[in-house]
């Protein structure tokens, strides 16, 4: 006669298990939005990066002496590139005016804009950014 006690147990207990399932759906739960602003702002970069060749514009045409101030920089005039105002990827509309720079996301990247203000027309020109996307964390 075989005595119960002696049997070898295998394997994990119910307690065990429910222990593993609770720290996984934690886990879960924190990982997930933080995946998700991650995407959002990989996606947003196709934004910030649409604003690569007005930037580059405004920086030659001032280093060459087009502008006299910066309400001399709108788009499609001294060597700026024409206002973008046809969505575009994930690019909603680019414009240039008085020297800002103005990009605007679509839906997909939740619309959000990204700004560049120069800080003049003289070399070494820095850019300062604003938007609805520096809230948000997507830029």
């Amino acid at each position: 006669m075989m005595n119960m006690n002696n049997k070898n147990q295998k394997g994990f207990t119910l307690i065990e298990l429910m222990i593993v399932v609770a720290i996984i759906g934690i886990l879960a739960a924190i990982a997930l939005p933080a995946y998700q602003t991650y995407t959002q702002k990989s996606k947003f970069t196709e934004v910030v990066m649409a604003t690569t060749a007005f930037k580059t514009a405004f920086e030659v045409s001032a280093q060459t002496g087009e502008f006299s101030a910066l309400t001399d920089a709108d788009a499609g005039t001294k060597g700026l590139p024409p206002a973008m105002s046809t969505a575009t990827g994930r690019v909603a509309s680019v414009n240039i005016a008085d020297g800002v720079i103005t990009a605007t996301g679509t839906t997909e990247v939740g619309g959000y804009t990204y700004i560049l203000t120069p800080n003049g027309i003289t070399a070494p020109i820095q850019w300062t950014k604003t938007g609805t996307c520096v809230a948000q964390g997507v830029c």
